[in-house]
């Protein structure tokens, strides 16, 4: 059986994906699994166990300069990689206008169907098209955890139990993360950047946390993306003995580095989605009443979410950080 997988981005969705897959693969250990995903995220789908193939898209950078000889090469391009093999069951898990485009362009096999949501849940995306092309749209319960959504849609589209373990299959190697030497397995990574300033943290509480992990025993190491979020990352370094800004790098690298550490305590960010896929001890800082739909699910004890408004305190995330963590982590 041949399965196509939709599912082009953001970074947090992709990670969320990744226990559908394995599910599938529990359920039909024959199965080859292809995934179409937007190039930004292909080094991190490569690392889930399973996948067969991984068909890279631009289409965030096609549809700036959607009439570009440029554009129209590299659709033909993408269009001719997608369409090499005819697949059983094509899956559309993201539910938007492009991703049904995707999945229409895909080739069946003779009985091949294409599949996708029929209705919107709570706190995600949903475009009426992803329902249109789908030979089969399936309902599911208006609240619902980003996970759960994938895996509730690949659970009926084959017929079988959601299964009670959760894996995501995400494969790492710490001792090839490509960071600056340092001994990170008694390192805390600080993930404080995220694409929306609502979701973040004051500079104050982390360099209160950082100075906190460092009177415990811990290192901190400051992952970034971007020169804003790099000039974040020196601000709570600053004059802390046992800090390090990480060298910018690609997500790849970037789980291999967060592999090798003690925990991550970090926003509501895809990077925080890795730490949980990896089974990291993990406190996830939340703003918004949303961990239901994006934190950590019950069974993984050694993640946690924290919620206040405004924003946690210093005091909360550090009770929490303590909590998961074992018995004999902390100095």
């Amino acid at each position: 059986m041949k399965i196509l997988i939709v599912k082009l981005s953001s970074l947090g969705d992709v990670v969320h994906a990744m226990p559908a897959v394995q599910d599938i693969l529990r359920a039909r250990p024959e199965a080859q699994i292809d995934w179409v995903v937007e190039r930004g995220f292909a080094p991190l789908v490569q690392r889930c166990q399973g996948v067969h193939r991984i068909i890279a898209s631009d289409l965030r950078r096609w549809r700036k300069k959607p009439f570009s000889a440029e554009t129209r090469r590299a659709w033909r391009a993408f269009k001719a990689e997608l369409q090499q093999e005819q697949y059983d069951a094509v899956i559309d898990l993201q539910g938007l206008t492009k991703s049904a485009l995707v999945a229409w362009l895909a080739r069946l096999s003779p009985g091949g169907k294409r599949y996708g949501l029929a209705n919107q849940t709570e706190g995600s995306s949903f475009e009426a098209p992803a329902r249109w092309v789908a030979h089969r749209a399936i309902t599911l319960p208006a609240h619902c955890h980003a996970v759960t959504r994938s895996r509730l849609l690949c659970a009926q589209v084959f017929d079988y139990p959601l299964p009670q373990a959760l894996t995501y299959g995400l494969q790492a190697t710490p001792g090839r993360h490509g960071a600056a030497d340092g001994p990170w397995q008694t390192s805390v990574a600080l993930v404080h950047g995220t694409s929306r300033a609502d979701k973040q943290w004051p500079l104050a509480h982390w360099r209160a946390l950082a100075q906190r992990l460092n009177d415990a025993g811990f290192g901190v190491a400051l992952p970034h993306g971007s020169p804003a979020e790099e000039d974040v990352a020196q601000q709570i370094a600053l004059n802390l003995p046992q800090a390090q800004v990480w060298p910018r790098l690609g997500l790849d690298k970037l789980t291999d580095a967060l592999s090798a550490c003690a925990g991550v305590i970090g926003v509501d960010s895809g990077l925080s989605h890795i730490a949980v896929a990896l089974d990291l001890p993990h406190v996830q800082i939340y703003n918004f009443d949303t961990a239901w739909r994006t934190g950590s699910l019950p069974g993984f004890t050694r993640q946690c979410s924290v919620f206040a408004q405004p924003t946690p305190s210093v005091d909360a995330v550090w009770q929490a950080w303590l909590g998961v963590l074992p018995d004999t982590a902390v100095a």
